[in-house]
């Protein structure tokens, strides 16, 4: 597939003067805020920067990163004994080619990827070379025989997940003697990305892309951002960029945090289904800005800081706070599809490794308020990772270890946004790098939907394909129709 190419039409529907543009994951109306920038490296979710703070503050026995190290040396995965067992064809979803039937083997990919990340992890902190081997050698087998990923639609989670967290793994033994680095960009790029992209651009074969909860889009954005940045490959980073800001599918940040409330909560549009997804939700979204913001992007701040009130109205849902919910009508009214109109229950039990990340990032980065997000964050310390959240395969969505890698020092420039310097680029050891644009906050950027800001359509030629059921139907006084493709909601993640 030529990447390159217009993969979607834009649509505009023009009611006095507003617009609503559909935008797929090739198609880039402006140049994302990276324009021109030198790719970082290490630069996903680790720069050198934070792997030698983590490394002098465990060296210095500094808490909290001693009990976030002490999690990850206990975890069987990061030990530099790991086995690695290489497929050729992983499969997600039963598939049936008669007269076979391919069974799922996708927990033994996820479960090397993560002894790989654990492993190159505790060798930056801890410094020992056995980690390092034992990481190359895990991901050098696969890159020498992986092919493909495959299965039922579940494929597109295993390629958007799996590809994003390959790539964290890989960047942080890029560099080492024995790693196989463009033979595991080309499996990246054709294995994973491939899928990830034909995600976004199609949603399994034309699907409506409402279709598909948040999730599938958001970690097959994390993978196409990943890739690009692994693969320096600057036009595919812009595209994940702008399909963040404006994409077609329900992963993009007006579609995924469809309502800002008045008390400065956003609602996460999964919110009305259940906890786990949410939280999944809010870990890869998290887990996207991250990535852009050490490639000099800022995300976590745009459009008014969105993902910030997102984030911070899953946390206090999670704690057992109330939290207001505007139901949203779904435009897919087949038997069966999840149309929920109260916020669903929640359990003070559940936890997922995702709140470090995004607490220290408002509340230390940017010196900001984060009531709720703190008292997650404390509650869910020391965060673990894969094989601390239940073998299955929601307990390895997240590559973890948040109390470690991310917990930091309160900045003294906190929301400066410099260019990152091109020497500390190249070196990997600059200090905490800031996004060279700030974020938007202009009255414009920060219009929600229901005050006629700019709504992203579905990128099928159609206008969006969903609104908030409370009458958010009206677009500067022009109507909003919604007209839909007639296909069933997918149910998993």
């Amino acid at each position: 597939m030529d990447v390159t190419r217009q993969i979607s039409r834009r649509t505009i529907l023009k009611a006095t003067g507003a617009a609503a543009g559909a935008v797929g994951l090739a198609t880039v109306a402006t140049p994302s805020v990276a324009a021109g920038g030198t790719l970082v490296h290490p630069g996903l979710l680790h720069t050198g920067a934070d792997l030698s703070r983590m490394a002098a503050k465990v060296k210095a026995g500094v808490s909290p990163y001693t009990a976030g190290y002490a999690k990850l040396t206990a975890n069987r995965h990061s030990q530099s004994d790991w086995t690695p067992r290489p497929q050729t064809i992983v499969y997600r979803g039963w598939e049936v080619r008669p007269p076979s039937t391919w069974p799922q083997n996708y927990g033994i990919l996820y479960n090397d990827i993560h002894a790989a990340y654990q492993n190159a992890l505790r060798y930056h902190v801890g410094g020992d070379g056995a980690h390092a081997d034992t990481a190359v050698a895990i991901l050098n087998a696969w890159s020498a025989k992986l092919t493909k990923v495959s299965g039922s639609a579940d494929r597109f989670l295993a390629a958007g997940i799996y590809g994003y967290q390959a790539a964290n793994a890989a960047e942080l033994v890029r560099d080492h003697k024995d790693f196989q680095l463009e033979r595991f960009q080309k499996m990246l790029l054709d294995v994973f990305y491939s899928v990830s992209e034909d995600f976004l651009v199609n949603h399994n074969n034309g699907t409506a892309a409402p279709h598909y909860w948040p999730n599938w889009d958001l970690c097959n954005m994390a993978c196409a951002l990943a890739t690009g940045i692994f693969c320096d490959d600057q036009d595919k980073v812009e595209r994940a960029v702008e399909y963040f800001k404006h994409g077609a599918g329900m992963g993009s940040i007006k579609h995924a945090i469809p309502v800002v409330h008045d008390d400065g909560l956003a609602e996460w549009m999964e919110a009305g289904r259940d906890q786990g997804h949410s939280l999944m939700g809010v870990g890869l979204m998290g887990t996207f800005c991250e990535m852009a913001w050490n490639q000099g992007i800022d995300l976590y701040g745009y459009d008014d800081n969105r993902f910030f009130k997102g984030a911070q109205y899953v946390a206090k849902w999670s704690l057992g706070g109330n939290v207001p919910y505007t139901p949203y009508e779904r435009v897919d009214r087949r038997p069966g599809i999840q149309r929920p109109t109260n916020v669903a229950p929640t359990s003070p039990t559940q936890v997922r490794p995702v709140w470090a990340m995004i607490a220290n990032h408002y509340t230390k980065r940017r010196g900001m308020s984060s009531t709720y997000l703190t008292q997650i964050a404390a509650k869910a310390a020391p965060e673990g990772g894969g094989g601390d959240y239940g073998p299955n395969s929601g307990g390895f969505d997240q590559l973890g270890f948040g109390t470690l890698a991310f917990t930091r020092d309160k900045a003294t420039d906190a929301g400066a946004s410099p260019k990152p310097a091109a020497s500390a680029a190249a070196s990997g050891a600059a200090s905490d790098p800031r996004p060279r644009t700030a974020a938007t906050s202009s009255a414009s950027a920060s219009a929600s939907p229901s005050a006629g800001g700019d709504l992203a359509a579905t990128g099928s030629g159609e206008v969006v394909g969903w609104t908030a059921a409370a009458g958010v139907t009206a677009v500067a006084g022009g109507l909003l129709l919604l007209r839909r493709r007639d296909r069933g909601r997918h149910g998993a993640s």
